[in-house]
């Protein structure tokens, strides 16, 4: 993830009153995927995105950086 998608990511954790554990267990990500996104091991897959975007009752374009 970018700076500005984990800032969305926790942004979106503390509105919805979740921790990164449940978002884990309501979408099915480990949270080794997680992890790995955050410290830049791989890049979320638009799938993926959806299922957190759905968990959150947000559009998966929360998750993008306007002009990329």
């Amino acid at each position: 993830l970018t700076r500005q998608e984990a800032t969305i990511y926790q942004t979106l954790l503390i509105h919805g009153q979740m921790t990164g554990y449940e978002v884990s267990k309501e979408t099915g990500i480990p949270c080794s995927t997680f992890t790995d996104w955050k410290q830049g091991r791989s890049k979320p897959k638009i799938e993926k995105l959806m299922k957190i975007a759905k968990l959150f009752g947000v559009s998966v374009e929360e998750f993008y950086v306007k002009g990329e």
